[in-house]
């Protein structure tokens, strides 16, 4: 009974937080783990805290698959017109209605995260995520989810055409063809954004935890500036209640003179 309600907080959690703000990503994902934890899902509470934060370039795709639900839609239906090919007229048409597709949704994406002049970087990767989503199956499936965590790179051949022109046709061979010069150079430029991608998030983490150190740094000076102008005030206090018993006593004192004077 209780794994449609496990399945619902896990969903908003997901949504919520793929949908937010990267940089509340971390604390926010703390909050929902807490959260399911303290509504008796702890196996929730583990797939929440298993989410993994995205990239600002994942997230401005995420928040095109969430603001234009038929932008995965539109991407499937263009990936299955350029695997099925052609002639070339048809090949060329397809590829001028891949670039025009590309184009519009990155437009898209930038306007649902409000970047109006996004950087160079960011725009490749949100455009290179979108090609890749026409040509692998399980990019376009975090697309469609708005799951995304990191731009995606695609590095295949064949599928998708990036000229204007068709592939020409392999030649018959007992031998395999050999694999075309750029596979080389484009492989070392994949390893290569990953290593530059697995770096940011680096810097991204280390943001945070100097952020938060930061953060605790100053509550504890707060607390300490507190603590230090309650013990000042104490200490005026006790300095107060010396003085009022230094007189009560002095009082006491001349009391029992005159009471001790009028018994003789």
């Amino acid at each position: 009974m209780s794994e449609p309600k496990e399945r619902d907080l896990l969903a908003e959690a997901t949504a919520e937080l793929y949908d937010g703000d990267p940089d509340e990503f971390t604390q926010r994902r703390t909050e929902l783990v807490t959260h399911a934890r303290d509504s008796g899902d702890p196996a929730v509470a583990k797939q929440i805290a298993a989410l993994r934060k995205p990239t600002r370039s994942a997230w401005v795709v995420n928040r095109l698959a969430r603001t234009h639900p038929d932008a995965a839609t539109r991407l499937a239906e263009l990936a299955g017109q350029l695997r099925a090919g052609g002639n070339g007229a048809r090949i060329k048409e397809l590829t001028q209605a891949r670039g025009r597709l590309i184009d519009e949704l990155a437009r898209q994406a930038f306007a649902a995260a409000g970047a109006v002049s996004p950087p160079a970087a960011l725009r490749e990767d949100v455009i290179a995520t979108l090609s890749a989503a026409l040509a692998d199956p399980d990019v376009a499936a975090s697309l469609a989810a708005g799951t995304l965590t990191r731009a995606a790179h695609w590095a295949g051949f064949g599928l998708i055409p990036l000229s204007g022109e068709p592939s020409p046709a392999p030649a018959k061979t007992s031998k395999p063809p050999a694999p075309p010069p750029a596979v080389d150079d484009l492989e070392r430029r994949r390893r290569h954004r990953e290593k530059i991608e697995q770096a940011e998030r680096a810097v991204a983490e280390a943001t945070e935890a100097a952020e938060s150190a930061t953060t605790a740094e100053r509550e504890f000076e707060d607390t300490v500036r507190r603590l230090e102008a309650e013990l000042e005030q104490a200490r005026l206090r006790l300095a107060q209640a010396r003085r009022d018993a230094y007189r009560a006593d002095s009082r006491q004192r001349k009391a029992s003179a005159e009471l001790d004077r009028l018994r003789e």
